[in-house]
């Protein structure tokens, strides 16, 4: 392999935590100490975009996996226990949830299993953008109406993907398509790495155990069978997307309520807060709703009630306050025919189409899919169109009932003559008589007299019974199934809660949802099954690291094949006549391939860090099947070293000295052929094209093709200058790293 070529190198201002390399583009994603996620670009290591903290989603990262597509990042917040999904295209957050523990480790997947069955599954087109009417966008909420209307980003992935996620007490979730949870287990410890296989059969785990704070931490490794998401890949592809879909309308519900909320202003309160107000300071026994009547019928007011007309209830006032009530009830009305109604039935079509695959027993009963679950959320569903059907009838009266009130007082306030038809004045008399009794209970429950504006109560993410439900008195069609018991619990009909806000009622149906979209992962859950159990080392220190000096091993690194088998590869100190060499970090390149930070012993100190490929084709033999490693299961695995058969692999020129950088970690994308190598003072980053030649190295190459053309002339005198210029070469070579003029060589133990 050709030697490594620097493109890039950068100082950075906040110390790097995590690194990872898109698997599709030349970009890294970098987490740092401050909380900010940051995307650079191969090219001189430009920076694309950056995410910085907030007290929303959360500062402390722990955790980066990239979807393998590489159009999603996700990043773990340990501080919330949140998981964000971010756009690559720009620093948005297009999806976040919650997990019960600190998230330690994650691990993004593709499914590589092939049946007739899924092929046709994933190039048939989804029935529900044909059945379905398009969402309408959402104001003020651009950012989640791009995700939705390019649901693409989501769905468009070939394949099923899974994000794995671990956390510190053991607990460890899968996300189908980063979203939809389809299995929740439990292992000892604190995870410090996953890697599920790609025919989802096994999953690997290795585990950080501590008995306790004074005691050395164990690291274990665990395999455990998932068999059942193997055997039943086609209906766990088929559920996770319904499930997908089902989670995006309860979000756009989610942002459709809140841009209501946005809507309804704190200005349509005056009303209430200046007739709370009058009623404290008058001096006369009669009742507000007594004084605007006569004021209607008879056009006599007191003085109490002039005085707030003149200073309070102002011509410039009433027309601000009428045309803000106008704005923000008509804004209301849209969302809710617009985006609330369209969304919960599109709610509605995707929950029953899942109520049909759970009748369907032998294919989706074992993956826990319950159908009367899925009918209670069914019903919830309903319960929250008949709230929102509800509001907007109280939308349509108050619009009506605002307009006569205002009209009368604006009219009657600029001409001091008010022109009425009969029929208006009894329009405006029944709204007095309807909102302008005064309520002393309700004074001590949030401290006004009044609630003549009724649409905000709905919108209030409250428990409280709403202050002005609707009247329901005269109603036959309420009387008759509250009188009928067998009609009051058919299955038929959705339950009503007239008492509650649109608001309690959501909350209801997301609650129902949820316990509807947990079963699966429990169930699923529950039949993983622990195969392998394997006590790697003791330490003290974090992942992977031994640093107990009487130990010949130094790194542990571990793979999951298509097979579902694991292989472990151990790395041990490299020792020669001059120098002795140990493992920093080390990553899978490519399945041939592993890349490796060396340094030499911490007894000379100064030296060098040196950048390697170790190609693992040298590692398998034929002598491996004549000596076979035999596992006891009563020792840890470092107990057992001794046993193990041993390979030395040679560098050959697939290795390269980090001058001026003491260097620590390194992360690497074969695909892209890249690697980021980062120092220990977590500020120094370097970026290596892996298999294209040094500018340096391509000189020399020049000037030996010149010689060699030179000697095939026949000039013996620029011959032997030309063999002395080549052992200069070597000498400084063998100055600069003693002992190895030809070849690095490592241990490695398959």
């Amino acid at each position: 392999m050709p030697a490594f070529r620097q493109v890039g190198e950068k100082q950075l201002p906040q110390e790097v935590v995590f690194m990872a390399w898109s698997p599709k583009r030349d970009l890294i994603a970098l987490a740092n100490r401050a909380g900010e996620v940051l995307l650079h670009r191969l090219a001189n290591f430009q920076r694309v975009w950056s995410l910085p903290p907030n007290e929303n989603t959360g500062k402390e990262v722990t955790a980066l996996a990239w979807r393998p597509d590489g159009k999603i990042l996700a990043f773990g917040l340990t501080d919330t226990k949140r998981i964000i999904l971010c756009d690559v295209e720009k620093p948005e957050s297009l999806h976040s949830f919650s997990v019960d523990s600190s998230i330690t480790y994650m691990h993004w997947m593709e499914v590589t299993e092939e049946s007739s069955v899924l092929t046709s599954f994933y190039n048939a087109e989804d029935e529900s953008n044909l059945l379905l009417p398009k969402l309408p966008a959402l104001p003020k909420n651009s950012q989640f109406f791009f995700w939705y209307a390019h649901q693409h980003i989501f769905f468009s992935f070939y394949r099923l993907n899974a994000l794995v996620v671990g956390g510190s007490s053991g607990f460890i979730e899968i996300y189908a398509y980063g979203m939809f949870k389809i299995a929740m287990v439990t292992v000892p410890g604190s995870c410090c790495g996953l890697c599920l296989s790609g025919d989802l059969k096994s999953l690997s785990v290795i585990t950080e155990i501590q008995d306790s704070p004074d005691s050395e931490a164990e690291m274990t490794y665990f395999q455990l069978d998932t068999s059942l998401l193997s055997s039943y890949l086609p209906e766990v592809t088929r559920m996770a997307r319904k499930f997908t879909h089902i989670s995006t309308l309860l979000q756009y519900i989610k942002l459709s309520l809140t841009c209501m909320c946005e809507a309804w202003e704190e200005i349509l309160m005056q009303m209430d807060s200046r007739l709370t107000k009058f009623v404290q300071e008058k001096n006369t026994t009669t009742s507000v709703q007594d004084e605007f009547m006569q004021l209607l019928l008879w056009g006599k007011a007191s003085l109490e009630l002039q005085a707030l007309l003149m200073n309070q209830l102002t011509v410039k006032g009433l027309k601000k306050l009428g045309q803000s009530i106008e704005s923000s009830y008509s804004s209301i009305q849209k969302l809710v025919i617009s985006h609330l109604q369209s969304g919960s039935e599109a709610l509605l079509y995707h929950l029953s189409e899942l109520k049909g695959m759970a009748l369907w027993k032998q294919k989706y009963e074992c993956l826990g899919l319950d159908a009367s679950g899925i009918e209670d959320a069914i019903t919830a569903v309903g319960s929250f169109i008949l709230k929102a059907n509800e509001l907007l009838q109280v939308i349509d009266s108050s619009m009506k009932n605002f307009k006569a009130f205002f009209r009368w007082l604006y009219v009657g306030k600029l001409y001091y003559i008010v022109s009425m038809t009969q029929k208006d004045i009894t329009f405006v008399a029944d709204f007095l008589t309807e909102h302008f009794n005064e309520a002393p209970e309700l004074y001590n429950r949030k401290g006004k007299y009044f609630n003549v504006e009724r649409v905000g109560q709905y919108l209030k993410d409250e428990d409280d019974d709403l202050v002005s439900p609707p009247n329901t008195e005269g109603n036959q069609w309420f009387n008759f199934l509250k009188n009928s018991t067998h009609l009051k619990e058919s299955p038929l009909l959705f339950p009503y809660y007239p008492e509650k806000s649109l608001h309690f009622v959501k909350r209801q149906m997301e609650e129902i949802i949820d316990q509807c979209l947990q079963k699966p992962a429990d169930v699923i859950g529950k039949s993983v099954h622990q195969a392998v159990c394997m006590s790697l080392y003791k330490t003290s220190q974090r992942y992977f690291l031994w640093n107990d000096k009487t130990s010949n091993i130094h790194y542990v690194l571990f793979t999951m094949l298509e097979s579902s088998v694991s292989k472990v590869y151990i790395l041990r100190r490299y020792t020669d006549t001059s120098r002795c060499y140990s493992c920093l970090d080390a990553h899978f390149y490519d399945d041939e391939t592993v890349t490796v930070v060396l340094k030499e012993s911490v007894e000379q100190e100064g030296k060098e860090r040196i950048l390697a490929q170790l190609p693992l084709s040298s590692v398998y033999t034929d002598e491996d099947q004549e000596r076979e490693f035999i596992w006891d299961s009563t020792k840890r695995l470092d107990e057992q070293s001794g046993e193990i058969s041993t390979r030395t692999v040679f560098l050959e020129n697939q290795w390269r000295v980090l001058e001026n950088m003491k260097a620590q970690y390194v992360a690497v994308n074969g695909i892209r052929k890249v690697s980021c190598v980062l120092s220990s003072n977590l500020r120094h980053v370097r970026v290596f094209e892996m298999d294209v030649e040094d500018d340096g190295e391509a000189e020399e190459e020049e000037e030996e093709e010149e010689e060699t053309t030179q000697i095939a002339a026949g000039e013996p005198e620029e011959l032997n200058q030309s063999t002395d210029n080549q052992d200069s070469v070597c000498g400084a070579s063998a100055e600069e790293l003693p002992g190895e003029t030809e070849e690095q060589e490592l241990s490695l133990d398959p």
